[in-house]
């Protein structure tokens, strides 16, 4: 396969920025002063129980830390309340704890809940830079009830940089007291991933309150600089922890899962008849292995990679490309950090159903690497194009592999290796390329990525579906600048995907298509007392053609985004849209508006909406669209919580209403403990359709309603009991709702460490 000149020469550009800068270093970055005056963690003088009881004399001796800042809303002012962490170590784990004052312990925002679903409640917690390379840290926060929240924080994303599908395996405690509330953590090593050294570690430690009220204030140990848009690289060195490792330790997690499935003879007809299976049991292994303390290998055979947790609800009306659901399977989201570039040409839910896998993982000084393979027993393939995207899976099983290679360069650069590869029986597809993170100064970053792909479908694969024949090669480039200060965003981002360009191994529903997008936005910071805390202002363009020069979207975006009182939060969205489609192209004037409230600790309501124009993609006319999303939850005391969720969309043409769909969800879930909760939950889905407006043939209204049961017993994330059932049914014009399938599951995991 050949790179086009073009591409070779903007990756030649973007090497010379690698090229460190004289006289700072590679990142331009000046000193903080915190950087060189580290603190020093001493190792335990007792032994420690975490049941949020600070009586130990390892307490007595742990270093203390204040936290004395508001860095938000407030910037780098005295918070409006007390807290002070405690931080020692032995041979096995790393020990923190917090006391947080509260002149009104009553007010305190704690609910018994399932790990990760403590967003809301007040918390304390922790980042560790472990590398001290200011790229990537783990995140340990606790609400005060001992209820876990952990996260992995990736500075080189650009998206979201936290990720909290990442699990560890660690102990907390919380205690609410008369002076406000008390939280003991205990984070093993082994969970952890650090350099192996004879000496003293050296960390990035960060220290952390949330404090929600009527505003969210975020409470800090050190002063942070909104000036400086890399989060990490602003926490403070502590030094210590000598004589620890990760050790090589051994991890297995044998499971059991047992299923019956009761199912229409044929699912695509209401009326045929319905079939009762027998239960089926299987049994699964995951296993880790810490070859090194700085490289693990993980292996899972015969894997149980059912999800319990269901999709994100997405209503799948007038859609034109393939809609993108996040990874939630155990086995992948292990060093998934590792994985992670610019353009997502890794996707692990590529690998539907595998038979095995096996992963390698770590980093050793600047080098990181991942390496991952899999046996996937069906082969799903997705063929994008500029105007829609289609998809079909092919009854054979495929291999799947990746390699991800980084090196970190200077204070907080990085450039990286990837190559991905999906062969099956008269099919393959291969990626491969060069990608980056260049941080210039604190405000400044260049992130890339060039790729090259070569793809081969089966001959009547590529008939059916229109694809190339024989062999086809493709490249994409992907480049983005930006300038973050306190109060000004610049950007400028440009994308080129080729018409022959694959990614199976990861999500790219589109292609053929050039994109250039400038943008500008301007931040107002409210001062105490203020009606708002932050006002976001942006404008920007964007501008799409396919790759004859033919202009496929023209957009002009204006966005108004509000934070205030109640922990609200107000984006306005205003675009003026030209869009091609299949041969015309439509004007659009389209306006969305997004809003979220927390009025008291118990109540939280959203709203998405849009309006405006649209294009009714099944019949390449103009159309009108209403679009509602509102959301509401509601806590009833400590334990019990329930949970609404509606989508409404109403799409209309010139002759009339095209279609009215209405998607809802309703989750009630009784957590009895941190470990145990029960929850219901109900999806139900109605499409009416006027079949006389159609230009082609439709299926009539449909109805559809999905139930789940769910009783789980966790353990800690990987030791965990799970038993529930689930149905299905549908329902149209001609044949009223009938149960399309049910199932009756039983899922046990045990996490062994020999």
């Amino acid at each position: 396969m050949r790179v086009p000149d073009r591409l070779r020469a903007i990756a030649a550009i973007v090497g010379i920025l690698l090229l460190p800068p004289s006289g700072k270093g590679a990142t331009g970055e000046e000193p903080r002063q915190h950087d060189v005056d580290p603190c020093r963690i001493p190792r335990a003088t007792s032994t420690i129980r975490v049941d949020a009881i600070l009586d130990e004399q390892a307490w007595r001796d742990a270093l203390r830390v204040e936290l004395n800042y508001e860095i938000e809303p407030g910037e780098n002012i005295a918070p409006p309340v007390r807290a002070e962490a405690l931080i020692t170590f032995d041979d096995r784990s790393l020990y923190v704890a917090f006391r947080a004052f509260d002149p009104e312990p009553a007010k305190i925002r704690a609910h018994v809940a399932d790990r990760d679903q403590v967003s809301a409640d007040d918390l304390v917690g922790l980042v560790l830079d472990t590398f001290n390379d200011k790229r990537r840290g783990y995140e340990f926060l606790v609400n005060p009830l001992g209820v876990q929240w952990d996260l992995f924080r990736n500075e080189l994303s650009n998206g979201e940089p936290e990720d909290a599908s990442w699990d560890a395996i660690w102990e907390s405690a919380g205690r609410i007291t008369a002076e406000g509330f008390v939280v003991e953590m205990a984070i093993p090593f082994n969970q952890l991933r650090f350099p192996r050294t004879d000496g003293e570690q050296t960390w990035r430690i960060g220290f952390y309150r949330a404090y929600p009220r009527n505003l969210r204030h975020r409470i800090f140990h050190i002063p942070m600089d909104r000036n400086n848009n890399c989060f990490t690289c602003q926490l403070p060195e502590f030094t210590g922890m000598q004589g620890i490792t990760p050790g090589r330790n051994i991890e297995l997690i044998p499971t059991v899962t047992s299923q019956r499935d009761d199912a229409l003879e044929d699912e695509d007809d209401l009326t045929s008849q319905y079939m009762h299976g027998s239960f089926h049991t299987e049994a699964g292994l995951s296993a880790r292995w810490g070859i090194t303390p700085n490289l693990s290998l993980n292996a899972a055979l015969n894997p149980d990679f059912s999800q319990v947790e269901p999709d994100t609800i997405q209503l799948a009306t007038n859609t034109r490309f393939a809609l993108f659901y996040p990874e939630k399977r155990p086995f992948f989201l292990e060093g998934a950090d590792l994985f992670s570039a610019p353009m997502p040409v890794v996707y692990t839910r590529a690998v539907a159903d595998p038979r095995w896998g096996l992963k390698l993982s770590g980093k050793a000084g600047k080098q990181a690497l991942g390496v991952f393979v899999a046996k996937d027993r069906i082969t799903e393939l997705i063929f994008p194009a500029n105007q829609s995207s289609d998809s079909m899976t092919l009854e054979q099983e495929n291999t799947a592999a990746v390699v991800r290679y980084r090196h970190d360069l200077g204070e907080s650069s990085t450039l990286g290796l990837l190559a991905t590869s999906r062969v099956a029986d008269r099919y393959s597809n291969r990626v491969f390329g060069l990608d980056g993170h260049v941080r210039l100064s604190r405000n400044d970053t260049v992130q890339f990525q060039l790729l090259g792909s070569q793809t081969r479908y089966p001959e009547e694969v590529a008939a059916n579906y229109d694809q190339p024949k024989g062999s086809f090669d493709g490249s994409a480039l992907q480049l983005l600048c930006r300038r973050d200060t306190r109060d000004w965003g610049l950007w400028l981002y440009y994308q080129d995907l080729g018409k022959g360009f694959r990614a199976d191994s990861g999500f790219v529903p589109r292609v053929d298509t050039k994109t250039v997008n400038p943008g500008v936005g301007r931040t107002l910071w409210g001062e105490k007392g203020d009606w708002y805390t932050r006002i976001n202002i942006y404008i920007e363009g964007v501008r799409t053609t396919d790759h004859t020069g033919s202009p496929t979207d023209e957009n002009v975006i204006l966005t108004g985004r509000f934070e205030g009182p109640m922990q609200s939060l107000v984006q306005i969205r205003a675009a003026r849209v030209k869009e091609y489609y299949e041969g015309a192209t439509y004007d659009q004037d389209q306006l969305s508006v997004t809003a979220t409230a927390r009025p008291t600790g118990n109540l939280s309501w959203s709203l998405d909406s849009r309006f405006g124009d649209a294009v009714d993609y099944d019949n390449a006319r103009p159309a009108r669209v209403t679009h509602l999303a509102p959301g509401l939850k509601v806590d009833f005391g400590r334990h019990l919580t329930l949970q609404v969720d509606h989508i409404f969309e109403d799409l209309n043409v010139a002759d009339g209403r095209l279609y009215r769909a209405n998607l809802s969800q309703l989750r009630v879930v009784y957590q009895f403990n941190l470990r145990t909760f029960a929850r219901a939950m109900i999806q139900r889905l109605n499409v009416e359709r006027n079949v006389n407006l159609y230009t082609k043939p439709q299926g009539s209204p449909s109805r559809e309603l999905f139930t789940q049961l769910l009783f789980s017993y966790k353990f800690d994330p990987q030791t965990a009991f799970f038993v529930g059932y689930s149905d299905t049914h549908a329902g149209n014009e001609r044949v009223d709702v009938t149960q399309k399938n049910r199932t009756f599951f039983v899922k046990i995991g045990y996490d062994w460490q020999p």
